[in-house]
């Protein structure tokens, strides 16, 4: 571990961080590109890491710290979050520190006791603060944004937030800093983030950015849990925060289908035809090549969620059951919809999906297109015609973002 070295990140400030390039999945959110789990020292008079990395990322973490300084010379230990991702190390480390003193939020400290039967954690209350001797920390409880016990930490002198899951992405790489990565690569993965992670929570997100925008708060970093330091492009990704947490839906349709033989893939494809048609971007999902983090993805600023599955077993396809499921966790809002399906005798496909999506509040534009066997040339029109109803519903909203030069 001797390579592994800090990144200094401000006149005060280090990211002594771990790099997992191999994990391609996060409880149900597929990691193509891997992660990081984000620490930070601060050198002040009270030396202090904010969080700690996953357990097995724990030598990566001492590493980097010994390439500023001892770690038995670090006061203070900040954990923002609860999560294994961010505490596995945490009794480690404090067995090896031996610091004075731990800190998390009031729900912070019940967490790590019930994770890791951890005492004498000191609990900072909102908008509390913990003396560096010759800094401070300003602490914000984000609760629920993503876990009961969440909160952010601000240090005045550096003007650094540390943000913990907010602002993150699941993104391995050896760039530190935002403008050390390609536009598009920062715009994919952190709208896949906030999608797959933060979406169930944008009311929460909402609050969260309004306060920190009337908090008075000057802020020149933003440093996450996950993937690259926020230095250069602070004022795009607020933002989009703000866009993705009120919702600012687009003129744009997801299809996410399975097929038996084909014959439900050729009424998708139909549908896209009448949807082009009418005006709207299109993205036509198969559920057996496309994860279930991908859809969501997609469905972050998507009006229109149109699905569709053969029938199996008097039921749906389970691939397109699964995609369901994840997205009715995420609650997403203010979206049209609409099913479609093949079906050789009983049919009941097109029923199911109808059920689902009233169930998760999706407002049906029909009551969908079912064709038994191979579909006809009038059956495809039906299709088209579909495209076409969920178009002229959603014709008034803006066009998609067009991701390019993004943050410039």
């Amino acid at each position: 571990m001797k390579a592994c070295r800090a990144v200094q990140i401000s006149d005060n400030v280090y990211w002594v961080g771990a790099i997992d390039w191999d994990i391609r999945n996060f409880h149900g959110y597929s990691t193509n590109r891997g992660t990081t789990y984000n620490a930070y020292l601060i050198l002040a008079e009270k030396v202090t890491l904010v969080d700690t990395v996953k357990a097995p990322f724990r030598d990566e973490l001492l590493a980097r710290i010994r390439s500023v300084i001892d770690p038995e010379k670090i006061d203070y230990i900040i954990s923002n979050h609860a999560e294994m991702d961010h505490s596995g190390s945490l009794p480690s480390m404090i067995d090896i520190v031996k610091p004075e003193k731990v800190f998390a939020s009031v729900k912070g400290v019940e967490a790590l006791e019930q994770h890791f039967g951890l005492k004498d954690i000191t609990a900072v209350e909102d908008e509390g603060e913990i003396d560096l001797g010759n800094m401070k920390i300003t602490c914000l409880e984000t609760r629920l944004l993503h876990w009961p016990d969440s909160m952010v930490s601000y240090l005045a002198e550096d003007k650094i937030l540390f943000s913990q899951d907010g602002f993150g992405m699941h993104l391995a790489s050896n760039e530190r800093f935002d403008d050390e990565l390609e536009d598009y690569v920062l715009y994919y993965e952190a709208s896949k983030y906030y999608a797959n992670i933060l979406l169930l929570y944008s009311h929460i997100a909402a609050k969260v950015i309004n306060r920190i925008n009337d908090s008075g708060l000057e802020i020149t970093t933003i440093a996450p849990d996950h993937g690259p330091v926020w230095r250069s492009k602070i004022p795009w990704i607020m933002d989009l925060y703000k866009k993705w947490s009120a919702r600012e839906l687009k003129k744009k349709a997801i299809i996410v289908y399975d097929s038996m033989w084909d014959s439900t893939r050729m009424m998708a494809r139909a549908i896209e035809d009448g949807l082009t048609e009418g005006g709207v971007h299109v993205k036509v999902l198969s559920a057996t090549a496309t994860s279930r983090a991908e859809v969501v993805t997609e469905l972050i600023d998507a009006a229109a969620l149109i699905v569709g599955s053969p029938t199996l077993n008097n039921h749906i396809f389970p691939t397109v059951a699964d995609i369901l499921t994840y997205i009715k966790g995420l609650k997403p809002k203010g979206v049209v919809g609409a099913a479609f399906g093949s079906y050789g005798w009983s049919g009941e496909s097109v029923r199911v999906l109808n059920a689902w999506l009233e169930d998760m509040k999706i407002e049906l534009v029909s009551e969908g297109v079912r064709v038994q066997y191979v579909p006809k040339a009038e059956d495809l029109e039906r299709c088209r015609q579909l495209g076409l109803e969920v178009a002229k519903r959603i014709e008034n909203l803006p066009d998609p973002l067009v991701v390019t030069r993004v943050c410039t």
